[in-house]
């Protein structure tokens, strides 16, 4: 019985795909239709990458990058090329998140705004800190030779933990930056954000996708049947 209640993976990581373009489509969209476009002159369309960088690169792309082990292709045969998968995926994620800190850096110097002030901006940056930190430690002990097996062993559940930490922190931070900026753009326009333009629901939208997709990874992340059978095994010591 509990075998016919446990879902595919594959059709549900097509799902969770899905969700992850619309996740992207929806903040582009929202930075194009009513924060008017993109360009790298500082200006507000400057700011406008940030929002689209850090969802793409924090939830969307570390997400698949978390995954990366729940693929059934990855559970027998050398471990190593999943392991350069998976950490390609999040030095990508982190190099967009780089990225989306400079174009709202320079655009609050640009503007004379001040940087860091905002529990948004605080939790931010710790999670980028903190991802910078789980992406060098995992280099280290798990793809670089020198960590003997004891390490590794010991390592593991710390790295799997500071992972959905992090998740969990990357969609906290969009979901507080979302509501941040409808707060700061609409309280002086046509319609105030208190009276739900399609702006805000738009946003909105948006900040609940983005809470089902980091939701629905740590659920696959938390699934037994879905984790690699021989995650200890010999292949681990490459």
């Amino acid at each position: 019985t509990t075998e016919m209640l446990d879902p595919p993976f594959l059709p549900f990581c097509i799902l969770l795909g899905c969700l992850g373009f619309v996740c992207v489509a929806f903040v582009s969209a929202w930075c194009q239709h009513w924060r008017g476009g993109f360009a790298l002159d500082g200006s507000a369309q400057t700011f406008n990458w940030h929002p689209v960088l850090m969802v793409t690169g924090m939830v969307v792309l570390y997400g698949a990058a978390a995954l990366v082990y729940r693929l059934p292709v990855t559970w027998s045969g050398p471990k190593l090329p999943w392991k350069v998968l998976h950490s390609t995926l999040a030095l990508a994620a982190f190099v967009l998140a780089v990225l989306g800190l400079a174009a709202v850096f320079r655009f609050h110097n640009d503007h004379g705004t001040p940087n860091m002030y905002s529990l948004h901006s605080w939790l931010g940056l710790v999670t980028v800190l903190l991802f910078s930190c789980q992406w060098l430690a995992g280099f280290s002990a798990f793809l670089l030779p020198w960590a003997p097996a004891w390490l590794r062993a010991l390592y593991k559940p710390v790295h799997v933990f500071f992972g959905s930490t992090i998740l969990l922190l990357s969609v906290a931070s969009c979901v507080s930056g979302i509501n941040e900026k409808l707060f700061f753009s609409l309280k002086n326009g046509t319609m105030e954000y208190k009276r739900l333009p399609a702006e805000a629901v738009f946003a909105n939208t948006l900040g609940l996708l983005l809470l089902l997709f980091g939701l629905l990874v740590l659920g696959a992340l938390a699934r037994p049947s879905w984790k690699r059978p021989d995650a200890d095994s010999a292949d681990s010591c490459q």
